[in-house]
């Protein structure tokens, strides 16, 4: 009886995309990347965007950073653009070696408090947000899904509308 009940809580909280009925304007932020330039979400308007929290110490956020990798570069001449939000402590210091040593060559920004506020506290790591080239959000996921999930999750994006 402990197996099936703990087999139905790991189904129920399984982690899921939420496609949105009403997707909504993203919210807007300036963020700093690893050189110390200041990037605008508002910057990648006009790209479908894969806005991807995570952390290093983060085992799950590991887990999917090589598929963004990919992802990047199979789906960024279609119009692609993956970025990374490292909620991680310590700065460019702390974040630049990890990045390096893990091959990723998308755009990386450091996060801070208030972009965590305006995309709804973020309490779970990953938190990835689909925006699409319009700049609504029609998708997020808390935690990690599956390669081929995220693969269609972004083929959806791409397809979700085209800049106004």
């Amino acid at each position: 009886m402990i197996a099936v009940c703990a087999s139905l809580l790991f189904f129920v909280n399984r982690p899921t995309t939420h496609h949105l009925p009403h997707p909504y304007l993203a919210p807007e932020f300036e963020l700093r990347d690893l050189n110390g330039n200041q990037v605008h979400l508002s910057d990648f308007r006009g790209k479908a965007v894969v806005l991807n929290f995570w952390a290093t110490w983060c085992a799950p956020c590991r887990r999917e950073l090589p598929w963004f990798e990919e992802f990047q570069k199979e789906y960024g001449p279609r119009g692609l653009q993956i970025v990374g939000v490292s909620m991680d402590d310590g700065g460019i210091e702390a974040i630049a070696p990890f990045v390096r040593r893990m091959g990723i060559d998308y755009v990386v920004l450091l996060g801070d408090s208030r972009v965590s506020s305006l995309y709804r506290g973020l309490e779970v790591l990953p938190t990835t947000y689909y925006i699409s080239p319009r700049g609504d959000v029609v998708a997020y996921v808390n935690g990690v899904v599956s390669k081929t999930d995220v693969e269609r999750d972004i083929r959806e994006t791409l397809a979700s509308g085209v800049p106004n």
